[in-house]
This record gives C-alpha cells, structure tokens and sequence, in this order.
C-alpha cells in the first residue's frame, strides 16, 4: 500500500498568498455568529429526516386502494427509496464538484431550490412513473447539500468544537425524522383527510419547511477557507476581520493572536482526476477508512430504516396511521445518540469513539435480529431495541461524515465527501434498500433478521477497520490533519 505522504502533483495555480485566515477561524471562541452558521446550515438534515420519514411512514397508505397512485409498498420502500438514494449520489457528484469550483454558499442555495422544486412535484403525484422520477430528484438536491453543507461547517466552525458540532448537526437528521413521524400520524388519519390528500399535504409541509430554511441560509457566509484558495483572499480578510470584531464586541474582550500562517497556491478547480490521486494515491489508508465507515452506516439506515413502518405492519399488526408513533421514538433515540457523546469525540478522541460506536450498535443489532428471529419481542421492545441501537449507530454514523470532511486536503473537501458519499451510499444505500424490501415483503421472520445481521455485520466490520485506522483529528486544525496540496507541492520543491 502507498505511503499516505506521497506526493501528489498539483494543477497550474494563479497566484501565491499567504494567511492566517484558518488559525484566526480555530482560535475564535464560540459566539452568536457560530450558532447562526449552525441553524443556517444544519437545517438541511432535518429536511432529510423529513422526507425519508415521510415516505417510510406512507408506504402502507400509498399501497392500498384510494391513495391516488397504483404502486405496492415494496415499491416504495424497495424501487423509490433506491432511486432517491441513487440520486443523492449522483447529485453528490456533481454539486461537489461545483461546489469546489464555484463556492459552497452559490451551491448550498441551489440544492436547496431542486430540492424544494422536486418535493413539491412529489406531493403532485398521479402516476408510479412520475412519484419515482421526483424521488429521484429529490434525492438529487439533498446530495448536493452534503457536499456544499458539510464542507462549509467544518471550515467555519472552530477545531476546538468542530467534533462535537458536526455529529450534532448531522444528527439533527433525527430531529426530522421525529417531525416526520408525528405528521405522518395527522396526516394519514382518514377521519381529518382523504386517503389520496394526507400523503400528499405530508410533502407540502416540507416544501414549507424548506422555503423557511432558505430564509435562514441567505445570511451564511461563504467560507473565507475557500475565498483565500480561489483568489478571492482580499474577500476572506474582510470577512474574518468582520466577524472578529464582532465576536469582540460580544464578549468584551481582545482575541488572542493566531498561532500562524500557511502560504497556499491559489486555483480556480480541482478536476475528478486529481481528486482520486489525492485520495487513494496519497491517502489510501484514509480511503479505506471513509469507503468503510459509509458502507456500514449506508446500508444499516438506508435498508432498514426505510422499512420500518413495512416491518411494524408486516410481523406486528401495527395500523399504517400509528407507525409514526414508533418512528418518533427510535427517531428520539437517534437524535439523543450524537448530542450526548458529540463532545467525547473532541474530549477522548475520533479514534475510541468512532470505533466503539460502530462496534457497540453492531453487537446490539446482531442481538436484536436474535431476539425477533425467535419471536421475542412486540412492536414496543422492538422498538426499544432499536432505540439503544441506534443511539450508538447515530454518532457513529455523523462521524463517517466528520472524517472524510477532515482527513482530506482543503481543496478537495466537497469532492472527497461527494465521492465518499456516493461511493459507500451506492454500495449499501441503492443494493440495501432493494434487498431489504424483498426479505420484508416475503413475510418471512428469517428473512428480515438476516437483513439486521447483515447490516450488523457491516457495522461491525467499519468498527474494526476505524479502531485501527481512525486519524487523531480532536482539535486539530484541518491544514494540520491534511497539508494543503499546494503548500506540499512548494515543500517538494525546497526539498530538492
């Protein structure tokens, strides 16, 4: 295997600068300006725990006579929750790719719009075609946003707190989840709306959420990390100096000096190319690591939790309209998982922590599938169970996509996460959800416990390969954890 130093060549720059804009960024303390970033920003997965929610919980209704679409539940949870996932990646792709030419503010805007455009054409349903191809798309802006979202927070927030606020911002994935639920008991109540409008409704709701988030987001900066490398370094100064000062005026007091500069060649893109040469050329240890961390948690979320509400109605009798109840509790647990141990990922270490989340929410999974195979639990210690499960799986999970935003060089930060995103989401978010439809549809126990095995397996084996290979990042700055391809191009150079 590589040494995870090799040197890897660098495209034609346009110029030189040299900066303290990412230790002025680490060394500010927390502050207004710090929680405004994280509402503006972290929304986007709240809508993702909507919409994933929605469709989950709908599956049932959607299938039965009068819900205005002639499509099965298997179709739902199978065929569209592939597809949106497919289209996640794919939009992964290629906003991450604008996103590191063009800047994260531009694109965390314009996913947001296909996102909104393409949920409002979902609730417009009238054909199983039609529901497919906006799931599709829907799919695709949320891809976009975890290219543009993820990199922007882990260059805006502070080392000292990047951790903790990442997990909690990817776990607010949860928070829409429980939304999620909750609505879809209101809406799938045939005593308040038609079979054909509550589903529906459902989806309008976040299209209202989302135009609410837009609002929001119009004060995020662009990251000063991104002006400086993309000739814009007199924009990022003004920018950091600004936020200085107000931080300086909020807590009454004089920051402390930078602890130093970098001098970087500045360029106007990075093509997929030299993105892949970087990743597993120079870091394929870390290439490993992230490719692994996202197949496990991809396939455990996107296969099972899509079907929960199948497996409540399938094996426990649970009415399609009181699923929601049951997501909103292992949504709670989810949520409850990163906000809880957030800061020991800054306190005791990425290592330890990501790889003892792994391995505990996979043992705990494995001992579920064992309990439901022998036809021990009901729909409440069922839920219970996963509940403890996924407190644990939920932070590791949020960490599979702190570690690739981290370990990688800044120039590449939205392609690296895109082509991690799509790369593991491909292998366990498109495959899953299609083989997990078909073992709950049989209506086979065994069948279904095979499914949390697998994903159990999957989980434990990323735990292993994190426990070796996890990089020492806790409060680290993100030049440090990894150089800038510029600045290790003009250290080749002097070594000469």
């Amino acid at each position: 295997m590589a040494s995870d130093s090799s040197p890897v060549p660098v495209p034609a720059t346009t110029g030189t600068v040299t900066t303290a804009v990412p230790a002025r960024l680490d060394r500010l303390p927390w502050s207004r300006w710090h929680w405004m970033i994280v509402i503006g920003l972290g929304t986007v997965w709240i809508l993702d725990g909507l919409e994933v929610t929605i469709v989950g919980n709908v599956a049932g209704r959607l299938a039965e006579e009068g819900s205005g679409l002639d499509i099965t539940a298997a179709q739902v949870t199978g065929v569209a929750a592939a597809l949106y996932v497919a289209g996640a990646c794919s939009g992964a792709l290629f906003f991450g790719w604008l996103t590191d030419r063009y800047g994260r503010k531009k694109l965390f805007m314009v996913t947001l719009v296909v996102y909104l455009g393409a949920t409002a054409m979902t609730a417009l349903s009238f054909e199983s075609w039609w529901f497919f191809l906006f799931r599709f798309l829907t799919g695709f802006g949320i891809g976009g946003e975890y290219a543009a979202i993820n990199s922007a927070i882990d260059e805006l927030i502070p080392s000292l707190y990047r951790g903790r606020v990442d997990l909690i911002i990817n776990g607010s994935y949860w928070l829409g989840a429980i939304g999620g639920a909750l609505l879809s008991v209101v809406m799938l109540d045939t005593d308040i709306f038609a079979k054909n409008l509550g589903w529906r409704l459902s989806f309008a709701l976040g299209v209202v959420l989302g135009l609410v988030v837009l609002l929001v987001r119009r004060h995020v900066p662009e990251s000063p990390r991104w002006q400086f490398i993309h000739g814009r370094s007199e924009d990022a100064e003004e920018l950091v100096s600004s936020v200085e000062h107000r931080i300086e005026e909020e807590k009454g007091e004089r920051l402390p000096p930078p602890a130093g500069e970098i001098t970087v060649h500045q360029r106007a893109s990075i093509g997929f190319g030299l993105i892949a040469r970087t990743v597993f050329g120079r870091y394929p240890r870390r290439a490993f690591l992230g490719l692994s961390l996202f197949i496990g948690q991809a396939f455990l979320y996107n296969a099972i939790t899509f079907g929960f509400g199948t497996i409540l109605t399938t094996f426990f009798d649970v009415p399609t309209g009181s699923t929601g109840y049951y997501f909103a509790v292992i949504a709670a647990g989810n949520f409850l998982g990163p906000l809880l141990l957030g800061t020991l990922f800054d306190t005791l270490g990425r290592r330890i922590m990501i790889s003892s989340t792994y391995l505990l929410s996979g043992v705990l999974l494995f001992g579920t599938a064992w309990l439901f195979d022998r036809g021990s639990l009901t729909a409440t210690t069922m839920t219970a169970c996963w509940c403890v499960v996924l407190f644990f799986a939920s932070a590791g999970a949020s960490s599979a996509y702190l570690t690739v935003s981290e370990v990688f060089p800044m120039e590449t930060r939205a392609m690296a996460i895109a082509f991690f995103y799509a790369l593991g989401t491909a292998a366990g978010g498109i495959s899953g959800p299609l083989i997990f439809a078909d073992l709950t549809e049989s209506g086979v126990v065994g069948d279904t416990a095979l499914a949390f095995r697998i994903g159990a397996a999957l989980m434990c084996a990323a735990g292993l390969v994190a426990a070796f290979l996890a990089v020492k990042a806790e409060r680290r700055s993100l030049e440090d954890i990894a150089e800038p391809l510029s600045v290790a191009k003009e250290a080749q150079a002097e070594s000469r």
